[in-house]
């Protein structure tokens, strides 16, 4: 087996991974491997044609490739080493790395501190338990985009999206760019999934129809998909008995993105049940001193632009930690309170500047963001499930938490 010395190790090259390995570099570690089992860099990235990408961060209306390709050109002035088309395959108990690849076989490689940010994976037809046929003519967004973006093919022309997450509603878009007809985008709660941006550019503007608190019940077809019966569904999502056919021959799901962390539960890393990813500390360090996870492997994002912020807070703690890897106590907890699906990060250590994300369980108008003893309370005009609620806190509120045994926050209608 080959051996191979470097400093820190980021398995993923999309958006996190990339931009904690320019950070670690930038702080001065000379030997960062960045490691993704892609022909190249940039991940998602390269299959997302659209625009909207930099917004935050550079004040550029990018597309996802323009996007790679900015961290792309910065990563090729640096030392930073990067082995492409290399899977890593074990993450051992003793922190050490196992690569894999065509030309060196397998690697192994005993780094001073990881970065996880392999990214996250899309829920399938199986994972949603849709009964029918098994015919061709089924994929999830994810892919359908990746055929018609990258390989050129175009996977139907007449078209139901299920569900109504982002990758759904902007290849809703896409395929009827492309001349197909998108009959409906069906989602089973009584609100989209999806940022309101792409509900409006993507199916409003196209006069594609949605249809809540819907769900398909059945496939149809042998060979190739021939139609699904469609089922409206009551507020205790039970289906009710009224049901509608649609002919079509393409069935694309977008029902919902999982934290990719098979490494992750091979260290083994504490998973949050609720986020798909492990519980993690406000620098991006997990219950495992020197392992640091970032972007869509620790929560599933909104923005190409927060898993990049992201990538440099862990790339940056892993080249202090690297420097000085000293036993370090977990902080303040994090509770998600009333009306709070999770908040990220699960506990807070820092004094200077922390950014919480929270996704709230329903949507709702003219909220109070509150907390214990008061340090938050903000209002807010909506808040959806779909959209992450952003709060910086600042040093002098991060004085006051520390002082707490647990920081807990809640949403509640402003009265």
């Amino acid at each position: 087996m080959k051996k191979l010395k470097t400093d820190i190790v980021v398995i993923g090259g999309g958006p996190a991974g990339m931009a904690a390995a320019l950070k670690a570099s930038e702080l001065g570690v000379k030997r960062v491997l960045l490691v993704d089992r892609l022909p190249e860099l940039g991940g998602i990235l390269q299959q997302c044609i659209h625009n909207g990408f930099g917004l935050q961060i550079f004040q550029k209306d990018w597309t996802g490739p323009e996007y790679a390709d900015h961290y792309i050109k910065r990563i090729k002035k640096t030392n930073i080493e990067v082995l492409l088309h290399t899977m890593a395959v074990e993450i051992k108990r003793d922190s050490k790395v196992i690569l894999s690849n065509d030309i060196d076989g397998l690697i192994e490689m005993a780094p001073k501190a990881i970065i996880l940010a392999m990214g996250c994976r899309e829920r399938t037809r199986q994972q949603v338990s849709i009964p029918g046929s098994r015919p061709s003519g089924i994929f999830t967004a994810g892919v359908a985009q990746r055929f018609m973006n990258i390989e050129g093919y175009m996977p139907g022309r007449e078209v139901v999206v299920v569900g109504s997450g982002d990758i759904g509603l902007i290849m809703a878009r896409r395929m009827t760019l492309e001349g197909a007809r998108v009959h409906a985008v069906t989602e089973i709660l009584s609100y989209p999934g999806g940022l309101t941006r792409n509900i409006v550019q993507c199916l409003q503007d196209y006069d594609i129809p949605l249809f809540l608190r819907h769900n398909i019940i059945e496939i149809y077809g042998r060979d190739r998909v021939e139609g699904a019966r469609v089922a409206k569904i009551d507020k205790n999502g039970k289906t009710t008995g009224e049901t509608f056919e649609i002919k079509c021959d393409t069935l694309l799901f977008s029902v919902g993105l999982i934290p990719e962390n098979e490494l992750s539960r091979m260290v083994p890393l504490d998973i949050n049940p609720i986020t798909g990813g492990p519980y993690i500390d406000d620098t991006y360090e997990t219950t495992r001193e020197g392992i640091f996870i970032c972007g869509n492997a620790a929560f599933v994002n909104d923005l190409a632009d927060y898993v990049s912020i992201e990538g440099g807070i862990a790339g940056e703690s892993a080249a202090n930690f690297m420097k000085n890897p000293s036993e370090k106590a977990f902080g303040v907890e994090t509770i998600a309170g009333e009306n709070i699906r999770f908040v990220i990060p699960n506990f807070i250590t820092r004094s200077d500047e922390v950014t919480l994300y929270m996704r709230v369980t329903e949507p709702m108008l003219d909220v109070v963001v509150k907390s214990t003893d008061g340090i938050i309370n903000l209002r807010k005009q909506i808040v959806k499930p779909s959209e992450i609620v952003e709060i910086k806190l600042k040093s002098d509120q991060l004085k006051k938490i520390k002082k707490l045994k647990e920081f807990r926050i809640d949403v509640r209608k402003n009265k």
